[in-house]
């Protein structure tokens, strides 16, 4: 009697697939990670306040990696019902995620006692609030996922106040305080937590202003330090990573 051998066939794509979410990612440092990880094969879940900037990121990054998947909505990271909204929108296409970059933020230079009204809430909301409930709500799809990471973009204004840093600073170090115990709550469970502490780097916050390109670190800069910290075994991880500029902060 002839013995029947029956070859199940799995899809390789499905097997080996990695996905990473990217707030704030048509910009700077959040497009420079997500050029840089898509080059690796990973599917991406971006976000933006700009419909035309998502669209334009989609058209963009579908020409340059066209074997990978994208994800994009129109987000406001301040408003904890459009975050939900996000992570509800991924959860309906993926399963896991193994890398979540909270990037999205705010700059609004001034001091404390000469800011507008409310300019210490809304950077709060943009730069704290946001990575915290996008973390709450994607971390299901991460805890069955060992060696997965959470990146949370914070400053040198986390670690050091400076002329005209205001209320900007104080979220960032607030920002920081919160990785810091994601990082204790997250250990025993297979997640890493790093906190990516960039100096000042070329973006459009800089737009304008009359520098040397070598002033300025290079938005490609952070993203090598992000894909290194997530190339490592999980047995390890990068706590913080600062970068300065080679010539100090400005």
């Amino acid at each position: 009697m002839p013995i029947v051998v029956r070859i199940t066939k799995f899809s390789t794509l499905n097997l080996h697939t990695m996905n990473i979410i990217i707030t704030g990612a048509t910009k700077g440092i959040g497009l420079a990670i997500a050029h840089r990880f898509a080059k690796e094969g990973f599917n991406l879940a971006v976000c933006s306040r700009s419909a035309e900037d998502l669209n334009n990121f989609k058209t963009t990054f579908s020409a340059a990696y066209p074997d990978i998947e994208i994800l994009t909505q129109t987000t406001d990271m301040s408003k904890k019902s459009e975050v939900n909204a996000l992570a509800d929108y991924i959860k309906g296409h993926w399963t896991k995620v193994d890398v979540l970059v909270n990037n999205a933020g705010v700059f609004l230079p001034g001091e404390i006692h000469k800011e507008e009204e409310g300019t210490l809430e809304r950077q709060i909301e943009t730069n704290l609030y946001s990575a915290y409930y996008m973390t709450r709500a994607i971390l299901p799809l991460m805890f069955d996922n060992p060696g997965s990471y959470v990146m949370n973009m914070c400053s040198i204004a986390s670690k050091i106040a400076y002329p005209n840093g205001g209320s900007y600073s104080i979220s960032k170090f607030a920002l920081l305080g919160f990785s810091k115990v994601l990082r204790e709550e997250l250990k025993e469970k297979g997640i890493r937590v790093s906190s990516i502490l960039p100096g000042a780097t070329w973006s459009n916050s800089w737009a304008g202003v009359d520098l040397p390109k070598a002033r300025l670190m290079e938005a490609n800069d952070i993203a090598i330090a992000a894909w290194s910290a997530w190339s490592m075994s999980h047995s390890a991880v990068v706590e913080e990573i600062v970068l300065r500029p080679q010539l100090g902060d400005l």
